[in-house]
């Protein structure tokens, strides 16, 4: 057999041989750094038997497939280490992922002790250098096995395969584990590792299971670069919106209030106005918005006649129902109602009218359009809201101020003919890079086009040729925009495709920030027209978008982007004032007045502390600007200036330092912190 290598080369076998094998015959060095294979440009374990010319790849850890392939065995050396020290536990699942690798354990939660217990015997394991041996079993006998070892997750995982599957496993010692790989050779080349932290997660990610306990760990070849990783996590910890936010005081949670719903401090409250005014004043007297306020709930009905109800109901929070299943009983009493394009016989059925806490505000606003009747003059008709909207999320979900069950959005429907839609969509990308450049966020996304699934058409509204009609206006808009993006099939809107902006957070999950939606069919759910040129009644086309999206994932995003240093204009409290003596308190309220009459955030510490203790609270705080005011300040008229950016400015005249800081909130600057 004939093996072509990466490089192009050839070797010639006269027998079959693991790729193992053959990586130990082109090089010792090789061999021993080896993780898994490549063949024929299929991911495989080194054990897989090769007996026909192919192409061959020997990946190490240097590769991303090599990294998973050497995690994934660390995660069994830690499911090994944990039955060593918890017989009783009961094993889930334990992939790798792109930082390292999980395993959940049907176990109590852990301490940072317990963790240090694990890695002490993950260390024995290693030690030991144990060959990893792959074996398979039919169905039947893999069930028997799991069952005799008392895994009743692994059991149930086997059951969800199809009958007759071969199931696979590996051994290490007396630990056997289901996998399908691909693993190394032995435990031996696992050179530093570390257990990162533990956290609680349900079986299969579904809240109604049981709360497991998942071990997170990462694993290197070099201890410098697993020390380089562990000071990047303290990093990344410190700069954690959910723990950040918190110290803060920029919001918190009550158990007694419910998960998902924050509650905002004073200072965090501060925060969202200046964004939510902000956004609003730009809307309305930038980009010619007009502003609408619609109810926080309604009928059934609306959300019927779009379709939404079908699509987001077990989202939703219901009001006027104890149960889905009274709910689904009604649905099946008016089931006749779905589809029907008289909206008097929908208002008209009392079963098909549970009152619901609105998802999204598109419908409302729809209704406010069609108030007065429009003609191609009034187009575009661009309606902005500051929208508070609600969804049931998991509980496994929720996180801080990023995925909530309430929360505020910038959101805006823009109704056009069909001449001015493209022009529209730019507007509307126009606007929300303008305010991610603003906030200095821009260099941190990725842009999503997200397509339809024709391979799962009824999910959506519509046919095929109206799907591909509206992307390819899509594609060509955003094409003449010059975007950088990727398209993606299945995360389209029932009614349309979109560009969904993309950012991550501190930990890699990454997020939908902005939203801009193409949507050619709900016009004609809710009857929306405009006269035309010719006097004719006329569908419109419809832009869903946000601006700057929901705020308080948005504030998230800020909070562990600037690790809490808020640009100044932001900022709850912009300066402090510290007056060294009590014989000076005079002068300090003078300056914090004048400061106020210019629109400046300012408090002045009139506590009997030390300066020094001031200014580090103060930093602690992150407060930008700090003004130190002794006698000769006083006397002369002057602030001694430190910022969070500079450190020590010196002394400045009072007005002089007013005008340099209206500028900076004027303009919304992005001054940069100095190493």
């Amino acid at each position: 057999m004939i093996i072509t290598l990466k490089d192009g080369s050839t070797k010639e076998y006269q027998s079959p041989m693991s790729a193992y094998e053959i990586a130990k015959d082109l090089s010792e060095g090789l061999a021993r750094v080896a993780c898994m294979a490549e063949i024929d440009g299929k991911a495989c374990d080194l054990r897989t038997v090769i007996d026909k010319d192919c192409s061959l790849n020997i990946l190490t850890f240097d590769s991303d497939e090599g990294k998973h392939a050497y995690r994934h065995t660390c995660s069994h050396v830690l499911a090994e280490a944990v039955k060593h020290l918890y017989p009783e536990a009961k094993l889930a699942i334990g992939p790798s992922i792109d930082s390292g690798f999980y395993y959940d354990f049907d176990i109590p939660p852990l301490s940072r002790e317990d963790l240090d217990a694990l890695e002490a015997e993950m260390k024995k394991i290693i030690k030991k250098g144990e060959e990893l041996h792959y074996y398979t079993l039919p169905r039947d006998e893999a069930i028997q096995l799991m069952e005799s070892r008392d895994e009743p997750y692994k059991v149930e995982m086997i059951k969800d395969l199809p009958e007759g599957e071969v199931i696979s496993f590996y051994q290490q010692g007396d630990f056997i584990e289901l996998c399908a790989g691909p693993h190394l050779m032995s435990t031996k080349p696992i050179k530093a590792f570390a257990l990162t932290s533990s956290s609680g997660a349900y079986w299969r990610g579904d809240e109604h299971n049981k709360m497991l306990t998942r071990i997170y760990g990462t694993a290197y070849t070099k201890k410098e670069d697993l020390e380089e990783y562990l000071a990047y996590l303290a990093d990344i910890k410190n700069r954690d919106h959910n723990k950040l936010g918190r110290e803060m005081d920029i919001f918190t949670t009550v158990d007694v209030i419910g998960q998902g719903l924050p509650l905002f401090m004073p200072k965090g409250t501060k925060i969202i106005q200046k964004m939510q005014r902000w956004i609003e004043d730009l809307e309305e007297y930038d980009w010619g918005y007009v502003r609408t306020r619609t109810p926080l709930m309604a009928k059934s009905t609306l959300y019927k006649i779009s379709d939404h109800w079908y699509h987001y109901r077990d989202g939703m929070f219901l009001l006027g129902y104890d149960s889905m299943d009274e709910i689904m009983a009604a649905e099946d009493r008016s089931h006749e109602i779905h589809g029907v394009e008289d909206v008097n016989l929908i208002e008209n059925d009392a079963d098909a009218n549970v009152m619901a806490l609105r998802p999204m505000t598109c419908p409302f606003q729809y209704y406010v359009y069609k108030a007065r009747q429009k003609s191609y003059r009034d187009l575009p008709y661009r309606m902005g809201e500051t929208s508070t909207l609600f969804r049931n999320e998991q509980a496994g979900e929720m996180h801080g101020l990023t995925r909530v069950r309430q929360f505020t959005i910038s959101e805006g429907h823009l109704v056009c003919t069909p001449e001015q839609i493209k022009d529209e969509f730019k507007g509307c990308v126009d606007l929300a890079r303008y305010c991610l450049t603003t906030l200095g966020l821009e260099e941190d996304v990725t842009y999503r086009f997200s397509k339809w699934d024709p391979d799962n058409a009824d999910h959506y509204l519509g046919d095929a040729e109206s799907w591909e009609r509206v992307q390819g206006l899509m594609k060509e808009i955003l094409d003449e925009i010059g975007l950088d993006y990727k398209e993606e099939a299945g995360e389209a809107a029932f009614y349309g495709p979109k560009l969904d902006i993309q950012a991550k957070n501190v930990y890699g999950k990454e997020d939908t920030m902005i939203t801009i939606q193409l949507d050619m069919f709900l016009s004609e759910r809710y009857d929306m027209y405009y006269i035309d040129k010719d006097g004719q009644k006329k569908r419109p086309y419809i832009i869903h978008r946000t601006s700057i999206g929901c705020y308080e994932r948005t504030l998230a995003w800020m909070i562990e982007k600037y690790a809490g240093n808020l640009p100044t204009w932001l900022c709850p409290e912009q300066v402090r004032i510290l007056p060294i003596t009590d014989k000076v308190a005079d002068y300090a309220e003078e300056v914090r007045k004048e400061l106020r009459k210019n629109g400046v955030d300012v408090t002045i510490d009139g506590s009997g502390e030390r300066i020094g203790y001031k200014v580090r609270r103060a930093q602690m705080e992150k407060v930008p600007y700090m003004l130190v005011i002794g006698g000769k300040e006083a006397e002369d008229g002057n602030v001694s200036v430190r910022s969070r950016y500079a450190g020590d400015e010196g002394v400045k005249p009072l007005q002089e330092f007013i005008s340099a800081i209206c500028e900076e909130i004027r303009t919304k600057e992005i001054r940069k912190i100095e190493k």
